[in-house]
């Protein structure tokens, strides 16, 4: 693995000489996390049957309101051996969005108070406590103009990884920081968009966290059942050298290989 010196002067010459450097598991070339958020019920009438059938294991992020709607549901995903995720209490977002409590209206000491009742409300209900985040519409801020903080670091103490939303690049796991991952969009992409993705980021040796909400036929914040399973098929292939596993055990790793 390149040091972090050699490094920043592959990228001070715009080339990124420690791309493929990671040292993945043998035969890997790539990570692939697929994720799903609000614990919507497709996931569970749908997705857990997929999963189980596709052999692949997922990391479902809860935000409460939805997850009591199926508790049983949520409980029987955990036992199955899929990550349970914490996504909020209040799933607040920018209040340009509309339909939920504006962030411009948190401050940190509010929305620590959320998190931690999330991952109380989730352990109680669920069995499991959660390690790691989703930061609701990938966003990371509270409050507003100069009094506007990151709460990035609240995620940091609680959790062992936080997962963006909609972001432009995958994580290059030498430099990517594990409290704020990059979350590539899934929903409502048809399978040579999603394979295109997987062929650059094999090159690159990055680690791509898919972020889907519903699962069933592409559309907007529905991730296509076809889609996931020329998708997981693919990655099964070894002459692909895909890893994929969920955000806990693959952050896991990378961690444990940075230290």
């Amino acid at each position: 693995m390149l040091s972090r010196r050699r490094f920043l002067a592959a990228t001070s010459t715009g080339v990124l000489q420690s791309a493929t450097s990671f040292a993945w598991p043998v035969g890997k070339r790539l990570a692939i996390s697929l994720s799903f958020d609000d614990a919507r019920l497709s996931q569970i009438d749908r997705g857990l049957t997929l999963m189980e059938t596709l052999d692949v294991k997922a990391t479902f992020y809860l935000s409460l309101l939805s997850m009591q709607k199926r508790v049983d549901g949520w409980k029987e995903i955990a036992r199955k051996g899929h990550d349970i995720g914490n996504h909020s209490t209040a799933h607040a977002c920018t209040g340009n969005y509309r339909f939920t409590r504006a962030l411009e209206d948190f401050d940190l000491d509010e929305m620590a108070r959320d998190l931690d009742n999330a991952n109380r409300e989730i352990e109680a209900s669920v069995g499991v406590k959660p390690v790691s985040f989703a930061y609701p519409c990938g966003q990371k801020f509270v409050g507003r103009g100069k009094a506007a903080r990151s709460y990035i670091p609240l995620v940091a103490e609680r959790f062992e990884s936080g997962r963006g939303y909609l972001d432009e690049m995958p994580n290059y796991p030498q430099v990517c920081d594990l409290a704020q991952l990059m979350g590539t969009g899934i929903d409502g992409a048809d399978w040579p968009t999603v394979r295109g993705l997987l062929d650059k980021g094999a090159k690159d040796g990055s680690w791509i966290v898919f972020v889907g909400h519903d699962i069933g036929k592409a559309a907007h914040q529905t991730t296509d059942v076809e889609t996931l399973k020329r998708l997981v098929d693919y990655a099964k292939d070894p002459a692909n050298g895909i890893w994929v596993d969920t955000v806990g055990r693959i952050g896991k790793y990378v961690k444990k290989i940075r230290s």
